[in-house]
Formats: structure tokens, C-alpha cells, sequence
């Protein structure tokens, strides 16, 4: 029966046996008991499936938390976990709270108690890595190399002197470009990554230990071999005839093109590609005629075939046009596979194939340009994209007969970038056609040496080049060399270095600021590290051998702009991501040698010591005598020598600018 309260005459019903009541206003000491909603054995439900799956697949192998689904199911696990601990805390503190004799700082102690043991589990659990946040030194990936995950970066303020942009003078003319410097960043790059006190015991190595991973045994060149450089040659791009590089005549890159500076767009050094060329002739004693240069889908400017050839006439510069000179890039019967084709459907997919330079080659060395894209960056992994003669899109020269260029169904390369424009994919989690280019045996998977070209650098796919804002370089070029054997791990500082200067660039693809990428820069990177099981869950077989690709290297993000460190820099001994080497190349000191050969006087310097002369004198009192010495220097290799014959007079002999 109903009962008014004493005190404040609200009827009341009697409580239960198991209910205990307010002795002054009535009312229930205890809630009801609530039973759990839908909602709630729904979030329960989601978040022991999410914790038992996290668990079942990350502890046997804790790289899986990168992946898409487990990135998914941690936030789920995790959040369950704190309600599941912080619910079995609150009630056990309560319950000692209640209880007689029990003092309230011991329920105090029980609830901090829970709190710590949500916070310990939560901590003991692999952590799920957040993919656009650039996470310092949390290497992914199997390193590569002589050095595993080593990549040299040579910095050399004194190698370029140049206006920009807009100057009437070119960045590719010798007074420009220090070549003497240049083969100093080119020279301490190859002994870092190769190791010994000497460059040709730095190929030696190189050699050996490719040939030891491509099942040759341990040996280094040996004479016939073929070596092919793959340079990147957008800026006179195949697909634009004549409007951007004078094919029919000169072969002179257009400025006329675009803004009326291109020739001013950046290009491989050609100091560089010389630099290069020496070492593998003078030094690595590979013969001209086994050498090819080039890119099949660009044809091979002038200025740069005016600074190679002389020297090396017999090297074969291929590109798409094949003129003047030139070799024309042709199709070998090699074929290119993809793990996915992204071709338009309902019709024959064409067969890549490889382009024969690169077929016959039995070494292929990758050298790209540092620069930004469309796709965030553009760096020896995507350089290959300009591999196999006809455009990613599928625009192909022969495609309706010799010369009639056209766009046939090949498997679109671009569909697989993070540009959402050209079509992409942004995101991470992707297949991505690059891991391809870069695992297939018939191109990455036979690249011997991985070379970036830094010395000017592009903002954009273009190359129109700027100088540099950030640390080191406070408002200069570049000028750096980046070499590694680890195609992920240079490809990966690289990154660093370009998202410091351009962050806008490489998060979304242009000047503007914004998302549009995804973090989708960086995807192919996490795909090729983890290329045996990737995030994307793609099976990477681009050589049809019915496994996957191993890892292709170790990706990983430098501690900070201002130190440039990784993880091995930190931990030599236990660290097993990236080492990247900094090194600073200066202008050589004009060193004068002397030597004798038949009885004869032989003097020598080198020849990138450019705007130096030889002169003579009868005796050193003051002041000397100089003067010119008239006898033109014979090139011998890398050398200029000048012979005396041994009835000529003791004379005193200095270089001189």
C-alpha cells in the first residue's frame, strides 16, 4: 500500500527487501537495475571481435598494424579495453567503498589502480601506425646494401653558381656547373656506398655484391658486360615532337616552349652524367661501346650530348626519335608484367615489353632528379615509369604505324598514383604500378646502383628550378648527390628532403595547401618495404614466379629537418632502418704532377680543373718569368699530359688560372 512521507507528504511506495531508501526524502538509495541496450551489446560485441582479431593477426607479426583493417580495428579494441577496464575498476572501488571498515582513500587507491591497468594494457599492445603523420624512426622494411639502408649525401655549396630560372645563362654551361666539384660529390658517394679507400675498390664491391645477389657468386665487372643508365628526360618528353626538343634539326631543347625559359627546366646534369661516365670507363674498366644512356620516352638534348660525346663518342645514347646520332629506342622481346592491370575493360590488354637497351643490359644504374609532382614526389622509383618506351597513360609512338602515335590499351600506370586528377588513387593501402617497375627482374630487380641528381632540383614535375629556403642550403641550390643500393631507403630520404622545402607539394600534389594526396605520397614506399605482404594486400609478382616479392628495401622518416637522422645514425649497432651519410665535397686543389715514361717528362692534371693553363719558367728568383706553355695538352682518360723530350732544358712548370 502508498505511504505519504512524514516530512514532505509525497506518497512514496514501501521499499522491497532487496531496496533500501532515503530515511529523510524516501527515494531509492539504488537505481533500478538497467539492462544492457542494443547499442551497448553492440559496442561490445565490435569490440571484443576488434580486439581478438588485432590480437590474433599483430602479435604474430607486429608490421601488420600498418594495415588499412587493422588500423580500423585498433581505435575499436583499444576503446573497448578502457571501457571493459574502467568498468570493472569502478565497480571493484565501489564496492570497497561500501563496504563497512573501509576508509576512503583505499577506494581511491582501487580506482587509480584500474586507471593504471587500462593504461598498462593499452601500452603493451602493438602500435598501429598512423601513415600521414611522417612518424620519426619507425622503420619498415628490409634494408639493403653493402651497408644495409646506407645512403650517401654529398653536399657541395661550391659545385653550382648560377642566377635562375630566368637567366640568359644556362644551368647546364660549364662556367655554371663545377665539374672538378662534381666528381668530388661523385667520388665520396660511390666510396660510401661501396666502402673501401678508393673508388675502383668501391665498384668492385658495388659489382660483387650485386652479382652475389643475382646468383653469379661473388665476382665483380667482368668485360662485355652491359651497362645501361636510366636518366629522366620529362622536359624533352618524346610525345611533343618538336615543340619541346628540335628533333629534325639541332636537337636544341625549345625555349619557345611554354614560358620561354625551358631551356632553364632541369634535366640530368650533363657534369654529372660525365662525372659517371668516367668513373665506369677510367674506373670500373667497362668499354664505351657497352655502355647506353638515356630515356626511352625523351629525346637527348643537345647540351647534353655536346658535353658526353666528345669524350665518349662510342657510348650509345638512346632515346625515342633516334636522330642525329642517336640511338632509336626500339622494343625488345622481353616482356613486363604487372600484378594488376589497370587497362580499360571489355578490351585486349597490349603486352609491355621492354625496351632493348634496357633488355640487354646486364646492370642497370637508376639515375633520377630530385623533384616534386603532381603525385607528391618524383624519384628513382618513378623514373621507371619513363621506362618501357610508350607513356604511363598508354600513348605510344608506333601505335598507328612508324611515327603515328597514339594511345593503345596498356595497363594505365597513372590509374595507380595518389593524383586523384590523373586518375588516382590518394590514400595508402593501394597497389601501386611502381612496386612493380621496381621488384620486376627485367628493370628494378637489376639495377645496380641508385643515383639522385640534387643539384639544382625541380619544384614540380616540370623542373622549374628554385632555391632552397631550408637547412643547409638558406637560400641556394640544392647541390647535393643522394646514392644508395637501397631503392626504398634513398627514395625515402629523398622525401624528407623535399617534404621539408615543399610540404604543400608533397601532401597534395600542388603549391596550394591541402589533403587532396591523402598521404598517398609516400604509399608506394610502405608497398614496396612491405612488398611480401603489403598494406594494400596486393600479391606483387611482377616476374610471374607464382611468389611475392620480397621486401624491396626499408623505408623510414628522419628524426628532424635540423639533425637529418635515422635510425641506424642514432643506433649503429641495433638500429635497422635508414644511415644516411653526410658528407660536403670542396673545389679539388690544382695539383700538378710529374712523372716519367721512356725516359720522357710527363706532367698531368686533370681535366675538370677547367680555366687552367700551364706555364714555365727558367727559375723561381723574384719575380718569376712565367709563361704560357704553347704545347696543347694530349687527353689521356681524365688526364691532360703534356710530354717533354729529354734534351729540353730544366724548366719550372705551374698551373695557373
Amino acid at each position: 500500500m502508498k505511504t505519504s512521507h512524514p516530512l514532505s507528504g509525497e506518497t512514496v511506495q514501501p521499499s522491497s527487501a532487496c531496496q533500501r531508501v532515503c530515511p529523510v526524502t524516501g527515494r531509492p538509495l539504488e537505481p533500478p537495475p538497467r539492462r544492457l541496450g542494443l547499442l551497448g551489446w553492440l559496442f561490445s560485441g565490435l569490440g571484443l571481435a576488434s580486439l581478438l582479431w588485432f590480437l590474433v593477426r599483430v602479435v604474430p607479426k607486429p608490421s601488420r598494424a600498418a594495415y588499412p583493417c587493422q588500423r580500423v580495428a585498433f581505435p575499436l579494441a583499444s576503446g573497448f579495453l578502457v571501457w571493459v577496464g574502467a568498468l570493472a575498476g569502478s565497480a571493484f572501488a565501489w564496492r570497497k567503498a561500501r563496504s563497512r571498515g573501509t576508509r576512503f582513500w583505499k577506494a581511491c587507491l582501487w580506482g587509480a589502480a584500474a586507471i593504471a591497468g587500462c593504461a598498462l594494457v593499452l601500452a603493451s599492445l602493438p602500435a598501429a601506425r598512423s601513415w600521414a603523420d611522417n612518424t620519426p624512426n619507425a622503420p619498415v622494411g628490409q634494408a639493403r646494401g653493402i651497408f644495409p639502408g646506407r645512403v650517401a649525401w654529398v653536399y657541395a655549396p661550391a659545385a653550382v653558381n648560377w642566377a635562375g630560372y630566368t637567366s640568359t645563362e644556362h644551368w647546364f654551361d660549364t662556367n655554371r656547373t663545377d665539374i672538378s666539384v662534381v666528381e668530388q660529390m661523385m667520388s665520396q658517394a660511390l666510396q660510401s656506398v661501396g666502402g673501401g679507400g678508393s673508388d675502383a675498390a668501391a665498384w668492385q664491391a658495388i659489382f660483387k655484391y650485386f652479382n652475389q645477389g643475382h646468383g653469379k657468386g661473388g665476382r665483380g665487372y667482368q668485360p662485355g658486360e652491359k651497362v645501361a643508365i636510366k636518366i629522366n628526360l620529362t622536359t624533352c618528353n618524346a610525345r611533343s615532337g618538336t615543340a619541346t626538343v628540335a628533333i629534325g634539326g639541332s636537337y636544341e631543347k625549345q625555349n619557345a616552349y611554354s614560358d620561354g625559359h625551358w631551356r632553364n627546366t632541369i634535366d640530368n646534369s650533363p657534369q654529372m652524367l660525365l662525372s659517371l661516365l668516367r668513373q665506369l670507363v677510367y674506373t670500373a674498366g667497362v668499354d664505351q661501346t657497352n655502355i647506353f644512356l638515356g630515356d626511352p620516352t625523351g629525346n637527348f638534348p643537345a647540351y647534353q650530348w655536346n658535353q658526353l660525346h666528345p669524350e665518349f663518342p662510342n657510348v650509345h645514347y638512346f632515346d625515342n626519335f633516334g636522330g642525329s646520332g642517336r640511338l632509336r629506342t626500339e622494343l625488345s622481346s622481353v616482356p613486363f608484367y604487372w600484378s594488376v592491370t589497370n587497362a580499360t575493360a571489355g578490351q585486349p590488354v597490349v603486352q609491355d615489353y621492354v625496351p632493348v637497351p634496357l633488355a640487354e643490359a646486364d646492370y642497370l644504374i637508376d639515375f633520377a632528379v630530385l623533384k616534386g609532382h603532381s603525385v607528391g614526389v618524383t624519384l628513382c622509383t618513378k623514373n621507371f615509369h619513363g621506362a618501357l618506351l610508350r607513356c604511363p597513360d598508354g600513348y605510344f609512338r608506333d601505335a598507328f604505324g612508324p611515327n603515328q602515335g597514339g594511345t593503345l590499351n596498356y595497363a594505365n600506370m597513372h590509374t595507380s598514383t595518389a593524383d586523384p586528377y590523373l586518375p588516382g588513387v590518394p590514400g595508402l593501402g593501394h597497389y601501386r604500378a611502381m612496386v612493380d617497375l621496381l621488384g620486376s627482374p627485367v628493370l628494378g630487380g637489376k639495377t645496380l646502383l641508385f643515383l639522385v641528381d640534387g643539384l639544382f632540383g625541380g619544384y614540380y614535375w616540370d623542373s622549374h628550378p628554385k632555391k632552397w629556403t631550408s637547412a643547409p642550403f638558406n637560400g641556394n641550390w640544392p647541390s647535393s648527390l643522394f646514392a644508395s643500393q637501397d631503392p626504398v631507403a634513398i627514395d625515402s630520404v629523398c622525401y624528407d628532403f623535399l617534404y621539408t622545402e615543399w610540404p604543400n607539394v608533397v601532401e597534395n600534389g600542388s603549391d596550394s595547401p591541402g589533403t587532396s594526396l591523402q598521404g598517398g605520397a609516400e604509399d608506394y614506399l610502405y608497398e614496396a618495404a612491405l612488398a611480401n605482404n603489403p598494406p594494400s594486400g596486393t600479391f606483387y609478382d611482377p616476374g610471374k614466379t607464382g611468389a611475392p616479392l620480397s621486401s624491396l628495401g626499408v623505408h623510414e622518416h628522419w628524426n628532424s629537418p635540423a639533425a637529418k637522422q635515422y635510425s641506424r645514425n642514432l643506433d649503429p649497432v641495433n638500429g635497422t632502418g635508414i644511415e644516411l651519410v653526410q658528407l660536403t665535397a670542396t673545389k679539388p686543389s690544382a695539383t700538378l704532377a710529374i712523372s716519367q715514361a721512356a725516359g720522357h717528362a710527363v706532367l698531368w692534371w686533370r681535366t675538370s680543373l677547367l680555366g687552367y693553363k700551364l706555364q714555365t719558367a727558367t727559375g723561381v728568383s723574384s719575380p718569376p718569368a712565367w709563361s704560357d706553355v704553347a704545347t696543347l695538352p694530349a687527353l689521356v682518360q681524365w688526364w691532360n699530359t703534356v710530354t717533354n723530350s729529354p734534351g729540353e732544358p730544366s724548366q719550372f712548370y705551374r698551373l695557373s688560372q
